[in-house]
C-alpha cells in the first residue's frame, strides 16, 4: 500500500506554502512519496485561474493573492484547516474529477462521524451543509502531479467572506465547524480528515516530525 506522507505545518504564509508546493512537484521524481500537508494561513484572499477581480468587493486590508490553482475568489484566515495534496496523478491511477471527489468525500465522511449530514455539488465543487459552504476546493495539476487542495471552515472570523462573492457565487452563505456544535480542535480534525482521504485513496499514513517540517526542505 503506498504512504501518503503527512507534514503538520501550523501557521504559514500563502504564497511560502505555494512556491514550497511548485518546488516540490517541479523536482519530485516517479518515485518521490505523495504528501498531504496540514496547515493556516494568516488572512488572505485568492484569485484562482478563473477568478474575476469584480468578485472582490471590498478587501479592506487583507492582501489580495493571484494564484495558479483552479476556481474563483475564496478567503483563507486562521481557524481554517488548510489541506495541501502532493499527489502524483498518474502513479496512483487518478484523474483530476477523481482527486476532487475523493477530497469532498473525506470531508463529508469526517463531519458524518460528527453526525452532521453534508453533500457535495456537481455545478460548484466543496462541500455544503443546507446550501452554506463549509469546505473549498482548487487544484492545479503540473508534471502529472496535483498539489493546492481543500480548506475546512472550522473555528475562524468568517466576517471576511461577506467582501467577496465566495467562490464566485453572490450571497452564498459560509458556514464553519464550531457553529455545527463540533468542539473538537483543528490539529485533531486534520488527522481525522487525513485518515478519511487515506481510506478513500488507500494510502498508508506516515506522520512526520512536526518539529522537523520545514517548507524549504
Amino acid at each position: 500500500m503506498p504512504v501518503l506522507e503527512v507534514k503538520e505545518l501550523g501557521l504559514q504564509l500563502y504564497g511560502d506554502s505555494w512556491r514550497a508546493m511548485q518546488e516540490l512537484t517541479d523536482k519530485r521524481t516517479p518515485s518521490t512519496p505523495d504528501q498531504l500537508w496540514l496547515l493556516q494561513h494568516p488572512a488572505v484572499f485568492t484569485l484562482g485561474q478563473a477568478g474575476k477581480p469584480e468578485h472582490i468587493l471590498n478587501p479592506g486590508e487583507i492582501p489580495i493573492v493571484n494564484s495558479d490553482r483552479g476556481g474563483q475568489v475564496t478567503y483563507h484566515g486562521p481557524g481554517q484547516l488548510i489541506a495541501y495534496t502532493m499527489i502524483d496523478l498518474r502513479r496512483a491511477r487518478l484523474g483530476v474529477r477523481g482527486l476532487v471527489t475523493q477530497l469532498e468525500s473525506a470531508v463529508i465522511g469526517l463531519l458524518a462521524k460528527y453526525a452532521i449530514q453534508a453533500n457535495a455539488s456537481k455545478d460548484a465543487p466543496g462541500v455544503y451543509i443546507d446550501g452554506a459552504k463549509v469546505a473549498s476546493l482548487g487544484l492545479r495539476v503540473r508534471k502529472g502531479c496535483s498539489y493546492h487542495g481543500l480548506s475546512l471552515n472550522i473555528d475562524m472570523d468568517l466576517e471576511p467572506f461577506t467582501r467577496i462573492n465566495p467562490c464566485g457565487y453572490p450571497g452564498l452563505a459560509v458556514t464553519q465547524l464550531t457553529e455545527l456544535g463540533v468542539k473538537s480542535d483543528l490539529p485533531s480534525l486534520g488527522r481525522e480528515l487525513a485518515q478519511q482521504l487515506a481510506a478513500g485513496l488507500g494510502y498508508t499514513l506516515s506522520f512526520t516530525d512536526p518539529d522537523a517540517d520545514k517548507l524549504d526542505e
